[in-house]
């Protein structure tokens, strides 16, 4: 229970400070400083409340990991109305090869309706019904599909109504809410107290649970359908199969231009009647401002796929693929996805006794100018292998995978890739244009490639903890935001259905060019206006603050990019509760919870069983994770076996790197407790 804010016990003020003191030692650098120096006046002036004890699980995994209950914050939270959830059904791990005494491993109290299956089940349209059950073989194999050789490496991006009845000894308020819309006259709007709330003001790293902010705040704004468009044209003429001109490959900040998917764009292009271009092909960026990073910069690890940069036309996650395969020669030969036009990468590598580590210890790769060199052999151990590492260009990266690609499908280019973050602009052109070449740009794209649409990339985001990719969604927030975008646009020429609320702001763009010429207007180039106003990160973390200002109560999370690979960003426990509640609510709900790994079962909480095998919690919450050296975090929903949701939020972090071991252990308690209620 929480004292009123105007009551001030010094007694426990000073308790409070004194338990952060030892977070507040000398530092060298100067934003840790700043930031805790920030902290400690956060916690002198805010509201003091009483600490409810922890229970005793949680207490007891704390000691176990050598950790106080001054290094952790939770807040749990009943939610919604137990006979009306709004979280999937349940998941059962059965195992069909064991006997079938043993073949069932329950949830709580409840009993699967089958015995046996072979992927997980459909859950009810309204989240209702029996368990679904998902065979342990099938989370074994999504597991080995997760750490096997793949064309897009997701999991390498990571560095990890009314209640009928009150719930058993929760605190409860019911208000009105006479501006609500809602089909039920007789709806209720519920406000619960938290069943558990321990330091959940003080702002922490989050590290990957960050990620549940932009991930909501896209699919709220941009809504669950929203599709990145990325558009093609050309200037001269197409003369036959051959261009004499340049072709314009216009980025979206699509997350998900995958090295296939630049394929079928390309593919796309040539299916067009363009085979052979006498010029360059232009790839502009420029959606995205000055939003390349060193990838070193975070922890001097540059190779690593998760340090990533975004980039307004990012292809493949800037990422390779080096497979490796053992020959009998005392050598290996190695393959790479994608290939790298322009540019020498070795066919095979030297062998040598001793364990296989990361690339970087095994490989020890380095990216020159013109080739790539592996500086160490290959320990025989690795056998067929795959190392990802990430190029530390993306501008760059995209021009060698887009010539490569263009020649893989039989045609020819004159001319360069060159990527840029300007628009095209034939007046600026380092060459001179002449004849053919001199004809301006094609008034409408020659292709428009969608994009996966944002339900699906908020699943690898959140399933995956896709670093990169979360910060393109972060930027595409400033990039697209539809009430700075439809200011400039006619009512008349937007759709008035309500999924047009929604919809793409560049589908809004190609509305105004087909109104301007059903009304004998002249259709201005979509290429000089229907594009999305050019952001950076200070404008996306602005409008993503504007947006939580707007919706929540609590004061503004601090970002400093979209993906919580960050030491400077805080977060606090209560921010994400809030955030989580505020969701639970909200018509892209579905594809917000279903973002989530399940604990035990799938994502990066598929290890909770593992760690925590008789947990209640396996099967029934729905939980993103963060981890660094020195932070772990949980948050998400949790279904008790009462039947009621609940809001869970754990946060850990300390002055030294954590034993993840013992540290995570203290988060499943958390979730286990909270699936027993």
């Amino acid at each position: 229970m929480r004292y009123p804010s105007k009551h001030r016990h010094y007694s426990i003020a000073a308790t409070k400070i004194t338990t952060l003191c030892r977070h507040f030692r000398p530092l060298n650098h100067p934003n840790k400083r700043l930031s805790r120096l920030a902290l400690l006046a956060t916690v002198i002036v805010a509201p003091i409340h009483a600490q409810a004890a922890l229970p005793e699980a949680i207490q007891k995994a704390l000691a176990r990991a050598d950790l106080t209950e001054a290094d952790i914050s939770i807040v749990i939270t009943p939610v919604g109305d137990k006979t009306a959830s709004h979280l999937p059904a349940p998941i059962q791990v059965i195992d069909s090869g064991k006997p079938a005494s043993q073949a069932a491993s329950t949830t709580g109290s409840e009993r699967a309706t089958t015995n046996t299956a072979t992927d997980i089940s459909e859950s009810n349209p309204n989240h209702q019904g029996a368990l679904s059950t998902v065979e342990q073989r099938t989370i074994e194999k999504h597991e080995q599909k997760i750490h096997a050789y793949t064309d897009d490496p997701y999991t390498y991006q990571s560095v990890e109504s009314v209640p009928t009845v009150i719930p058993d000894g929760s605190q409860h308020t019911l208000t009105h809410d006479a501006n609500a819309q809602s089909t039920d006259k007789n709806a209720i709007k519920i406000s619960f107290s938290p069943l558990l709330d321990h330091q959940s003001d003080i702002p922490r790293t989050p590290a990957s649970t960050m990620k549940l902010v932009p991930s909501f705040i896209a699919l709220d704004t941009l809504g669950a359908d929203f599709v990145w468009h990325t558009r093609v044209y050309h200037t001269g003429l197409v003369i036959g199969d051959r261009l004499q001109g340049d072709l314009i490959i216009q980025g979206s900040g699509d997350p998900k231009m995958t090295h296939e998917r630049l394929k079928q764009l390309l593919y796309k292009v040539q299916a067009s009647g363009i085979r052979h271009i006498d010029g360059d092909i232009i790839i502009d960026s420029a959606v995205f401002n000055n939003v390349s990073k060193d990838p070193a910069a975070f922890d001097n690890s540059p190779l690593r796929p998760y340090n990533a940069s975004p980039d307004g036309f990012l292809v493949n996650f800037s990422t390779i693929g080096i497979k490796t395969y053992p020959q009998d020669n005392g050598q290996a030969s190695v393959t790479y996805k994608p290939r790298l036009a322009n540019y020498q990468l070795p066919a095979t590598i030297n062998t040598r006794a001793a364990s296989c580590g990361q690339a970087s210890y095994s490989l020890a790769p380095q990216w020159q100018n013109t080739q790539l060199v592996l500086n160490a052999s290959l320990p025989e151990s690795c056998g067929e292998h795959v190392f990802y590492v990430a190029y530390p260009n993306a501008k760059e990266f995209a021009a060698h995978v887009i010539a490569a690609k263009w020649q893989a499908l039989g045609n020819t280019l004159s001319g360069q890739v060159i990527s840029q973050e300007t628009p095209y602009d034939m007046t600026k052109t380092t060459k001179r244009a002449h004849g053919l070449t001199a004809i301006a740009m094609s008034p409408l794209p020659m292709v428009s490639y969608p994009s996966l649409n944002l339900t699906e990339q908020i699943h690898d985001i959140n399933h995956f903890s896709n670093n990169v990719m979360a910060e393109q969604v972060a930027l595409s927030i400033g990039a697209y935001d539809k009430e700075r975008l439809t200011q400039s646009i006619p009512a008349s020429t937007i759709a008035t259905s309500p999924s047009s609320h929604k919809a793409s702001a560049s589908n809004e763009m190609d509305n105004k060019v087909a109104a301007d010429k059903s009304n004998g207007k002249k259709a201005d180039s979509l290429y000089q206006f229907g594009k999305p106003a050019t952001t950076d990160y200070p404008a996306a973390l602005q409008t993503i603050n504007q947006w939580w200002q707007t919706n929540l109560s609590t004061p503004p999370p601090h970002l400093t990019n979209g993906s919580g690979l960050c030491r400077e960003c805080t977060i606090t426990a209560a921010n994400l509760s809030e955030l989580l509640t505020y969701a639970y609510s909200q018509p892209n709900f579905d594809a917000y919870v279903d973002s989530l790994g399940i604990a035990g079962v799938s994502g990066t909480i598929a290890a909770h069983s593992e760690r925590l095998p008789e947990s209640t919690a396996t099967g029934r919450a729905w939980i993103k994770t963060g981890t660094l050296n020195n932070v772990t975090s949980m948050a998400g929903y949790v279904k008790g076996i009462s039947g009621q949701d609940y809001v869970v939020v754990g946060i850990i972090n300390t002055e030294q790197a954590l034993n993840s071991y013992t540290a995570r252990p203290v988060l499943d308690a958390m979730l286990d407790w909270t699936a027993q209620r």
